[in-house]
């Protein structure tokens, strides 16, 4: 480090200062910063409102001197005991952490730099075992690649069966104008891999993500076991060997059955397009196709187009488009909840991302604080209160809460333009369905001269356009689907037969349940990650449950080493169980109540999709699989090999 104090002062201006405060107690030792004014958050917002501006000169002031020391090559103290750290997250979180959380922010934080999900398999048991071991993974977005980077880790030979032409999933397929993720970077990454990327952007954009996903493949040497476009089109176990033999079909119709000790689905949720189901969709005569297979050859300028939803996809497109369009009629079922992000398209500061590249820690704890912050400081407020009795619109007080919070920042937008309010302010809870981060761009969108919001229900789609319940015809030229995904319907393109023939489609019904999301009894060794039930919808990051799943999934081919068995299987009761608590935890979520509806609920009603509990259930619930949890099925010759 060679900065002067100048550019430290200008860094230091663009500081999280709770973070920086962490960064101090680490470089000096000095704790006392930590007993005096305590930071307390906006909601739903990382900005802190209560520091005086004498606390605030003095962070800044021991956070120059603290830097200048150490660019002067003064030696740093030793690491702060476990009961200053502590007091270090009571800090920077704003509020005392229950002791539940300890262990798992600890692993979060990481600060002795070891990588605490690594797996580490020395001893000569585990060792003879991975040498045996052959593991196929289906999909290389960013679940199979933490596969791929875990089995690799723990010696075990894999192969990963991607239909793209590159890794990335989403990433991959998802172009269309404005895709960015809508969780902060610093906490949309792999907690293994934050310091070797510096993002250009708070949240970054598509291209962005599919370079970084890219980059994590090829640091860690994974290109060389993927094949792609290929699919897999079944699997099927063998309880004799046993194992599981898996066809592979290649882009050229060739196929190819591969004989694995065990098969991990990585295909995700969100990789399905779903269109919708309205008459006359194929006989429109325009260009019509969905956003997630967004056709760059047709150009919108000039164009009268129409897009139909305002999930997501939608809420990111349509502020692009809108401007180069002759007009644009945007069709809404319902509205969802914006919520304010002041910094949603911006780039990091200079001054940031130095801190990030130079001060110790601060990286570190700028995660974690994203991390308690935009995870369970929500959660409570999308829990409902069986005593509410304030209406449909709210499932609590601390929801209702939020939920006027958040109308009034819309509301403010909408001077001069009022009439827009009914129809974009929703009426249903927070957190029944996604709420959607924008800058400000939607609703600006919105009252623009050529831009049309219509409420009314759609009827027909015509050669011509699209017709209404009540007769009125919206002629267009292009028509555009922001209709989401086939979400409910896991594995629907893989025929997956388990012990005794039975097929998994058969088993689920249309109703698809799992253990943790991963495992199945009647399936041994076929593990599932993003499976069902672990999407969520306020309180974390998806990579966070796939490193979750992913260390189970080791944890369970380790048990198999360990227990010299030949595959593994969930409890029937346990899974039973699981599934009960699963079903009555969300029935008690703002997205589970019977008056909601949302993509959560799969055909028979039931939410299949979202985690209902704190994510450190999740943690704890993946972290050390219990031999008693499962039927073992033994074997003189416990593994199969690549076939």
């Amino acid at each position: 480090m060679t900065a002067d104090l100048a550019a430290i002062d200008r860094a230091i201006a663009e500081a999280h200062l709770p973070t920086l405060v962490m960064s101090i107690v680490h470089l000096t030792g000095d704790t006392s910063l930590l007993r005096g004014e305590r930071p307390v958050y906006a909601m739903l917002d990382e900005r802190q409102r209560t520091l005086s501006d004498e606390t605030k000169a003095l962070i800044r002031a021991r956070a120059r001197s603290a830097i200048a020391d150490l660019r002067d090559g003064k030696p740093v103290p030793p690491p702060p005991d476990q009961a200053v750290v502590r007091e270090m997250m009571n800090y920077i979180a704003g509020t005392d952490i229950a002791e539940a959380y300890v262990p798992f922010l600890m692993d979060e934080l990481s600060l002795d730099g070891l990588d605490p999900n690594q797996p580490r398999w020395s001893e000569p048991v585990l060792q003879a075992a991975s040498a045996t071991m052959f593991v196929v993974v289906i999909g290389a977005g960013l679940s199979g690649i933490l596969a791929g980077l875990r089995l690799q880790q723990a010696g075990i030979a894999f192969v990963m069966i991607e239909r793209n032409a590159d890794v990335g999933g989403t990433w991959f397929d998802n172009t269309y104008p404005g895709c960015r993720v809508d969780s902060t970077n610093h906490m949309y990454s792999y907690s293994f891999d934050t310091a070797g990327h510096a993002w250009p952007n708070w949240y970054s954009p598509q291209a962005t993500l599919l370079d970084y996903f890219r980059g994590v493949t090829d640091r860690h040497g994974l290109r060389a076991h993927i094949r792609f476009g290929n699919e897999v089109t079944e699997a099927v176990y063998d309880a004799a060997r046993p194992g599981w033999n898996v066809r592979v079909r290649s882009s050229d119709g060739r196929e190819e059955v591969l004989a694995a000790t065990a098969v991990i689905s990585a295909v995700g949720q969100l990789n399905d397009p779903k269109l919708p189901d309205i008459p006359g969709m194929d006989r429109f005569a325009g260009v019509a196709f969905h956003s997630a297979r967004w056709r760059h050859d047709v150009d919108l300028r000039g164009k009268r187009v129409a897009v139909i939803g305002t999930g997501a996809s939608a809420f990111q497109f349509v502020p692009e488009i809108a401007p180069e369009v002759e007009n644009l009629v945007i069709f809404q079922r319902s509205p969802p909840w914006i919520m304010p992000t002041r910094n949603y398209h911006d780039r990091v500061g200079p001054g940031f991302q130095w801190l990030l590249d130079h001060v110790p820690f601060y990286e570190k704890w700028w995660r974690f604080f994203l991390f308690w912050s935009f995870t369970e400081s929500v959660y409570e407020s999308v829990k409902a209160d069986p005593d509410w009795t304030g209406g449909p619109s709210a499932v609590s007080a601390a929801n209702a809460r939020i939920a006027d919070y958040l109308a009034r920042q819309m509301t403010g937008q909408l001077v001069g333009a009022e009439h827009l309010a009914p129809a974009i302010i929703p009426t249903t809870p927070f957190g029944s369905k996604r709420a959607l981060r924008d800058n400000g761009a939607w609703i600006k969108t919105l009252r623009r001269d050529n831009v049309q919001l219509v409420t009314e229900a759609i009827r027909e789609v015509t050669p011509s356009g699209v017709v209404m319940a009540d007769g009125v015809e919206h002629k267009v030229d292009v028509l555009i689907y922001g209709t989401g995904f086939r979400a409910s319907e896991f594995l629907r393109t893989i025929r997956v037969a388990g012990r005794d023939g039975i097929e998994l489609s058969k088993v689920w019904a249309g109703d698809a349940r799992a253990h943790l999301g991963v495992d199945m009894p009647g399936f041994p060794n076929f593990f599932m990650l993003f499976g069902p039930n672990t999407n969520i919808v306020v309180n974390g990051s998806i990579i966070f449950f796939s490193e979750c799943a992913v260390h189970y999934v080791i944890s369970c081919l380790e048990m198999l080493a360990r227990q010299r068995a030949g595959a593994l299987e969930i409890r029937p009761d346990l899974f039973e169980t699981f599934n009960a608590a699963v079903d009555a935890g969300n029935a008690a979520m703002a997205w589970g109540v019977p008056h909601v509806s949302n993509w959560y609920k799969n055909s028979t009603g039931r939410v299949s999709q979202n985690w209902p509990f704190p994510i450190l259930d999740y943690w704890y619930a993946t972290r050390e699989p219990n031999p008693a949890d499962f039927i073992l099925h033994r074997t003189d010759a416990p593994f199969a090999s690549a076939g």
